[in-house]
């Protein structure tokens, strides 16, 4: 079984992924992919520079606070971060779809895609389920400015370019609410894969 995971910036997508590896779901970091795909270079980087600037790199590889800073921010921030994804989705897509082969070759039962940008890459068609983590607005910025060392107002900003919680909650067929703590997240978690039979 193939299991979308999303949800906005901050909501605790990642704490999620480890407490389904810990039950033997394990997890597709698509944002890792990602990252990988920027150090490696290549064809998606070769696009990037193409769309954004050769002076998105830094010593040869693209520097991710100078991409944000060409996306984020913008009177046309909409139309640069579809650029962005137009660009990158097709690569991670690819990248997701060969390390979900590997682990069903290792006759793993059920796999998670961990993907901030699930539907608009179109990866909720591929997920027998998709589920969607949220949290409070306030929480979220907590977490964003504790892990990513931004700024306040890069924060909101990145955090305004996301979807709203209505849209997960009208557009995946299960919701984890993060609010409290592990213990709480956890217990969802099991309760959900009991429910699929994979516990």
């Amino acid at each position: 079984m193939i299991f979308g995971l999303t949800g906005p910036t901050g909501a605790g997508k990642g704490t999620a992924c480890h407490i389904f590896a810990k039950y033997g779901v394990p997890c597709v970091d698509t944002d890792r992919v990602y990252h990988t795909l920027l150090k490696e270079g290549g064809q998606m980087v070769d696009e990037l520079t193409g769309a954004f600037g050769a002076d998105i790199l830094s010593e040869g590889t693209v520097n991710t606070k100078k991409l944000g800073a060409k996306v984020f921010g913008h009177p046309d921030t909409a139309e640069r971060l579809h650029i962005l994804n137009t660009i990158t989705h097709k690569y991670v897509i690819e990248r997701t779809h060969k390390m979900i082969g590997e682990m069903a070759q290792k006759g793993v039962k059920a796999v998670l895609i961990d993907a901030p940008q699930l539907f608009e890459a179109k990866i909720e068609n591929e997920c027998d389920l998709v589920i969607a983590v949220l949290a409070d607005t306030e929480l979220r910025l907590a977490r964003i400015l504790d892990r990513d060392s931004i700024t306040r107002e890069m924060a909101i900003k990145r955090i305004n370019a996301q979807k709203s919680d209505t849209f997960f909650r009208e557009h995946c067929h299960h919701i984890l609410e993060n609010n409290g703590d592990l213990a709480t997240l956890e217990a969802q978690i099991r309760a959900f894969l009991n429910n699929q039979g994979l516990l």
